[in-house]
C-alpha cells in the first residue's frame, strides 16, 4: 500500500503494520496530509498497539484509531456482536475454513458463510476462496483490537471452541481428509492453554494416536514448539511424561515425518520401560495383539544410549554444511537440493527456506551480528541473505570455480575456490577487497582466526597457509604432506589433500585434517605439537574446535563423528547414530551442543557434555548368536579389538580377550557354549568359562572370514580370503586344507559330521568330505560370485544366488540345475527354503523379495517391488537376510531394517526401524519368536515378538 501526503511524500505501509486494512489506511492518510512528517511516530504506535495515541485529523470522524475501529464492530446487529467477539481467539494471519465456525457456531456452513460475508462486507475480516471451500482472517490490528477489547472474556472464549470441538469429535482424533482438520491439529492445545484447560491439554499432549496424526501432517517440530511452549503448564501434571515425549519426538521426528505408515506403537516400544510413551505403547500393543497384529520388543535397548538431543530431516538430499548462529538459537543448513534453511535448534522448528543457488549449495555461515548468512556454491557464486526473511542482500561472482568454503569475521567475508584463490569481500561497500595468491591447487577451506587477525587456509596442494587479514600478505606456508613422511606407507608421488582446520580459542595452534590423520600445529613456531592417527579405513571430512577447550570433534566417511582429546591424543568418545557420511561438525559458540549434517539427509545435535561421558566401545558387524534353551548368547568382536560374550536378555557382556594386535575378523561359539573361536590371519580356540587360550594356529595365508564349530565342537573350520577352507581338529591339532577354490571363500554350510558345502566368489559350488578331504562335487553355478546357498530341511536340494542376478535351485544328485530363477534386477544377496520344501525365497540388493514354487520355479509372489523418488529401494537397501516361520506361514527379512511378512497374503506385518542402517546378517530362534541383528553402528539387536 503507498500513501501520498499532500506535499507527495511517498510512505510504504509494510504488511506487518496496516497494508489490507482499509480503515487504518483511510485514518493514517488523513493523519498524514495534516502532520506528512509523523510517519515513523504512527508506525510505531501501531505497532506498539497504542490505538488511543493516534488521534482525530481535522478531516477525519472519529477521535482515535480504537474508537473509529469501535464504531464500526458498534453498529453490528447485537447476535452478530457476539459472533465476531468469538474471533478475538483466533491467531494472526491465520486463515480458518468455514468448517471451524460451524462447528464453534453449530450451524450449517450457508447459516455460517452469511454471517461471515456481513462481515467481510464491513472490512472487519478478510475471506480467501480456494477451489473448495472459504478461508477467513483477521488483520493484525483487528485482532489486537479485539484481544484488547474482550480481554477479561478470553479464556471464557478459548472454552467456547474446546467445547464445541470436543462436543463434535467427541474426541481429540479428527479424521486428516476433513477441511478443518489441519486448524484443529494445529490451534487445538493453544486453545486449551488459553482456556486454562489443563487437564485436557496434558490428556491431548500425551497421547500417542494425537502425536501420530500431528506429525503426519504437520511433522514433528511444531509438536516439539508446542511441549517446550507449554512445558510449565504439562510438567505440572508429568515433567516425567513431558519429557519422555519431547524426547521421543527429537529423536524420532525424522521417522514420523518422513515415512507416513510407520507404526508408532512400534516405535513407541523401543523407549526405555520407564517412559510414558513405552507405558502407552505397551498398553495399546496388547490390545491390537488380540485383533491379529505383530508388535515385536527390544529386549536389549537398555544397553544402548541415545547421546543426540535432535534429530532434523531438512533436505530432499546430502546436507553438506549445518552451523549454529553466534546466540545458537538458530540452524543455518545447505545442501544438494540447492536450498538454504534455517530452522530453530531447540525444536528443529523450519524458519526460513530460500531457493538459493541454481547448483548444490557447499557451505552455510552466520554473520558475527546473526544478521546475515552467505552461501557458496558449485555454480561459483557467493550470496548473501537477510538471516531472518531470506532477502538476497548481495551477490559476488568472482571466483571462476565451484567456491568451498565461506567465513565471516567481525568485518569481512571470506571465501575459498577451486580456482586456488582466497577472496576477502566487504560487506559494507560490496566488493572484494582483496584476493589471495598462492596455493597452487584448490583451496579446500579458510577461517579467521577468533581475535580476526589471521585467516588459515588449506589446499589440495598439501598445504596449511596463514594470512595477515589487514595486509592481506602471507606470512607462513606449512606443509603438511611433510608430516605424513615419518609416517608408515608415505609415498613421495601421493599427494596430501587438506582437508580443513580449526584454530584454538586463544589464536595459538590450529588442528589441521588430512587424510585420516589430525595435527595440532604452533601457529608461531610452525612446530607439530600433537599428531592423531584416526582410523586406517576411513577419511576425515571435517573437523571443529570446542572453543575454550581441548576438545575437537572430527567428522569421518564411516558415519562417525569422533572426539579428541588433542593434547593427550586420546579418544574421548565416537558418536554414532547417523548411517551415511558426515560432511560437517560444528560446535556452538559457547562449546555446550555441536551440530552434524550428512548424505543421510539429516542433521543431528548433540550435548557435548553428554557425548564426551558416553563409552567409546562398539561392535563389529561379525557376531555370531546362540538360542541354547530359549536363552540368547551373543558372541561379538568390539572396535577395541576384544571379544565378548553378551546376554541378549540384559546386554551384560564378559570380555573375553584383551586387545588384539590385529582385528578379529570373523567369530564363532560351540553349540554347548563351552568354547569360542576368532580368526585374524589366525584360528584360535578360547575355553568360555575361564577365558583361557585353548589353542592357536596360523593356517591361512590371508584374513579368516568365517569360522564354525563342527557339532561335537571338536574340530573348527575356517574359511579364507586365500581361497582355502581349513578343517582343524583343536584337540589333536590334526588339520586338512581344502584347496580348489580359484577366489576367496564366501562362506560354507555344514551338512553333516562330514560333509561340508562351500561357495566362492569364483562361481563354483563345492562339496567336501571334510574327514578325508576328498573334492565329492565341484559345480560351476554361476557366471558371477556366489554370494549365498541355502540347504533344503530334508538336506535333498540346495539353493544358489548370485551377483549374476540369477538364483537356482539344485539336486545333491544331478550336477545340473533343476530350476533357473531370473527376475532379480540386481544381485541376488541371500535365499531360504521354507519348512515344507515348497518355497524358496531370495532377496536382491535392489531391496526385492521373491518367492518361488520349488518344484515348478515358477514366481510365487513379489514383495516391496516399488522404489522411492530418490531412487533408492523402498525396502531400504540390500536384502541381507531371510528366514520363514517354523509353519510356513510368516517371513522375516533384514535390509535396511527389519520386516516380518505374512506369506500367504503378501502383506507386511511389522517393521522394526534400527538406529543404523545395512543389517549385514540376521540370526532367527528355531521358534521364530526371537531374532538378533547388528547395524552398521555397531548397535545390538535382540528383537522378541510380543505374546
Amino acid at each position: 500500500v503507498i500513501l501520498l501526503s499532500a506535499h507527495s511524500t511517498v510512505f510504504i505501509v509494510t504488511k506487518s503494520s496496516i497494508i489490507g486494512s482499509p480503515l487504518v489506511v483511510s485514518l493514517i492518510g488523513a493523519l498524514l496530509r495534516d502532520f506528512p512528517n509523523r510517519w515513523e511516530y504512527y508506525l510505531r504506535q501501531l505497532q506498539n498497539k497504542q490505538f488511543k495515541r493516534i488521534r482525530k485529523s481535522s478531516s477525519y470522524d472519529y477521535e482515535a484509531l480504537d474508537e473509529a475501529m469501535s464504531i464500526s464492530v458498534d453498529m453490528l446487529p447485537e447476535n452478530f456482536k457476539v459472533y465476531y467477539r468469538d474471533l478475538s481467539v483466533l491467531q494472526k494471519d491465520v486463515k480458518v475454513p468455514s468448517k471451524v465456525f460451524c462447528i464453534l457456531w453449530d450451524m450449517e456452513i450457508e447459516e455460517v458463510e452469511d454471517i461471515l460475508q456481513k462481515f467481510v462486507n464491513k472490512s472487519l475480516l478478510f475471506c480467501d476462496q480456494n477451489e473448495k471451500s472459504f478461508c477467513y482472517y483477521l488483520h493484525a490490528l483487528q485482532l489486537d483490537f479485539l484481544m484488547e477489547k474482550n480481554r477479561s472474556e478470553l479464556q471464557d472464549l478459548h472454552k467456547k471452541v474446546v467445547h464445541q470441538f470436543k462436543k463434535y469429535y467427541k474426541c481429540y482424533i479428527p479424521i486428516s481428509s476433513k477441511e478443518d482438520c489441519m486448524y484443529w491439529y494445529n490451534f487445538l492445545a493453544y486453545h486449551m492453554a488459553g482456556a486454562n484447560m489443563h487437564d485436557e491439554l496434558c490428556a491431548l499432549m500425551f497421547s500417542l494416536d494425537w502425536i501420530k496424526i500431528k506429525t503426519e501432517l504437520v511433522g514433528p517440530a511444531h509438536l516439539i514448539h508446542e511441549y517446550v511452549e507449554y512445558s510449565k503448564i504439562l510438567d505440572q501434571k508429568d515433567a516425567n511424561a513431558r519429557e519422555n515425549f519431547q524426547e521421543f519426538l527429537s529423536l524420532n521426528g525424522h521417522l514420523l515425518g518422513h515415512l507416513p505408515f510407520l507404526d508408532i506403537v512400534q516405535l513407541g516400544l523401543c523407549q526405555p520401560e520407564n517412559s510414558e510413551v513405552y507405558r502407552q505403547a505397551k498398553l495399546r500393543a496388547q490390545q491390537e495383539l488380540s485383533k491379529g497384529s505383530l508388535y515385536v520388543e527390544w529386549i536389549n535397548k537398555t544397553s544402548v544410549k541415545n547421546m543426540y538431543r535432535l534429530v532434523v530431516h531438512p533436505h530432499t538430499d546430502a546436507v553438506y554444511h549445518a552451523c549454529f548462529s553466534q546466540d545458537h538459537q538458530r540452524i543455518a543448513t545447505c545442501g544438494a537440493d540447492k536450498t538454504l534453511q534455517v530452522f530453530k535448534t531447540g525444536s528443529g522448528e523450519k524458519l526460513l527456506e530460500v531457493k538459493a543457488h541454481d547448483d548444490e549449495v557447499i557451505c552455510c555461515a552466520f554473520s558475527m551480528d546473526d544478521r546475515f548468512l552467505a552461501t557458496c556454491s558449485m555454480d561459483k557464486k557467493v550470496k548473501v541473505w537477510n538471516s531472518r526473511t531470506g532477502e538476497l542482500v548481495c551477490e559476488f561472482e568472482e571466483h571462476t570455480e565451484q567456491v568451498n568454503f565461506c567465513h565471516f569475521s567481525n568485518h569481512l567475508l571470506a571465501t575459498c575456490s577451486n580456482d586456488t584463490y582466497i577472496k576477502l569481500w566487504d560487506l559494507n561497500n560490496k566488493y572484494c577487497r582483496n584476493t589471495l595468491f598462492g596455493h597452487e591447487g584448490s583451496v579446500t577451506h579458510c577461517r579467521f582466526s577468533p581475535d580476526d587477525k589471521y585467516l588459515a587456509s588449506c589446499s589440495a596442494d598439501g598445504t596449511l597457509k596463514l594470512w595477515n587479514v589487514q595486509s592481506a600478505n602471507e606470512l607462513k606456508t606449512i606443509n603438511i604432506g611433510n608430516f605424513f613422511k615419518n609416517g608408515d606407507g608415505y609415498h613421495d608421488e601421493v599427494e596430501v589433500l587438506v582437508k580443513c582446520c580449526s584454530w584454538s580459542s586463544n589464536s595459538t595452534a590450529i588442528v589441521v585434517a588430512a587424510k585420516n590423520k589430525l595435527f595440532l600445529v604452533d601457529v608461531e613456531t610452525k612446530e607439530l605439537l600433537a599428531e592423531a592417527l584416526l582410523s586406517h579405513h576411513n577419511t576425515i571430512q571435517y573437523c571443529d574446535f570446542c572453543p575454550n577447550s581441548k576438545i575437537v570433534a572430527v567428522a569421518l566417511s564411516h558415519c562417525s563423528v569422533e572426539i579428541w582429546n588433542i593434547e593427550s591424543i586420546s579418544k574421548i568418545a565416537e558418536c554414532l547414530g547417523h548411517i551415511s557420511w558426515i560432511h560437517s561438525v560444528n560446535f556452538s559458540l559457547d562449546g555446550s551442543f555441536f551440530v552434524t549434517s550428512s548424505d543421510d539427509q539429516t542433521i543431528r545435535i548433540w550435548e557435548t557434555n553428554k557425548v564426551c561421558k558416553s563409552s567409546v566401545f562398539v561392535l563389529n558387524r561379525e557376531i555370531d548368536v546362540s538360542f541354547l534353551d530359549n536363552e540368547v548368547s551373543i558372541l561379538a568382536i568390539g572396535s577395541l579389538k576384544h571379544l565378548q560374550l553378551i546376554n541378549g536378555s540384559t546386554g551384560h557382556a564378559i570380555y573375553l580377550t584383551e586387545e588384539q594386535k590385529s582385528s578379529i575378523c570373523c567369530c564363532c561359539l560351540s553349540e554347548d557354549l563351552q568354547f569360542a573361536a576368532y580368526g585374524d590371519e589366525n584360528g584360535i580356540v578360547l575355553k568360555v568359562s575361564d577365558r583361557s587360550v585353548l589353542k592357536s594356529r596360523i593356517g591361512h595365508r590371508k584374513a579368516v572370514q568365517h569360522c564354525q564349530f563342527t557339532f561335537d565342537g571338536k574340530t573348527l573350520i575356517s574359511s579364507s580370503d586365500d581361497s582355502t577352507i581349513q578343517v582343524w581338529n583343536w584337540q589333536s591339532e590334526n588339520y586338512i586344507i581344502l584347496k580348489g577354490h580359484k577366489e576367496p571363500v564366501k562362506n560354507f554350510h555344514l551338512l553333516n559330521q562330514s560333509r561340508l558345502l562351500s561357495w566362492s566368489f569364483d562361481g563354483t559350488v563345492k562339496v567336501w568330505n571334510i574327514l578325508t578331504g576328498e573334492l565329492e562335487k565341484d559345480l560351476t553355478c554361476h557366471e558371477g560370485a556366489v554370494l549365498s546357498c541355502a540347504v533344503s530341511p530334508d538336506a535333498t536340494i540346495f539353493s544358489t544366488t548370485s551377483a549374476d542376478k540369477t538364483a537356482k535351485i539344485w539336486s545333491f544328485r544331478n550336477p545340473s540345475a533343476l530350476h533357473t530363477l531370473s527376475g532379480h534386477e540386481d544381485c541376488v544377496r541371500c535365499c531360504t527354503f521354507s519348512p515344507k520344501n515348497e518355497l524358496l525365497a531370495t532377496g536382491d540388493d535392489h531391496g526385492e523379495i521373491r518367492v518361488w514354487s520349488i518344484s515348478t520355479g515358477k514366481l510365487l509372489h513379489l514383495y516391496f517391488s516399488a522404489t522411492t523418488n530418490e531412487g533408492e529401494s523402498a525396502y531400504g537397501g540390500w536384502v541381507t537376510g531371510l528366514h520363514f516361520s517354523p509353519d510356513g506361514k510368516m517371513l522375516v527379512s533384514s535390509g535396511g531394517y527389519i520386516k516380518w511378512w505374512n506369506v500367504d497374503t503378501h502383506q507386511s506385518l511389522q517393521t522394526f526401524y534400527t538406529n543404523g542402517t545395512n543389517l549385514k546378517s540376521l540370526y532367527v530362534s528355531p521358534d521364530f519368536k526371537t531374532c538378533v541383528t547388528l547395524d552398521n553402528l555397531g548397535i545390538l539387536y535382540v528383537l522378541r515378538i510380543m505374546e
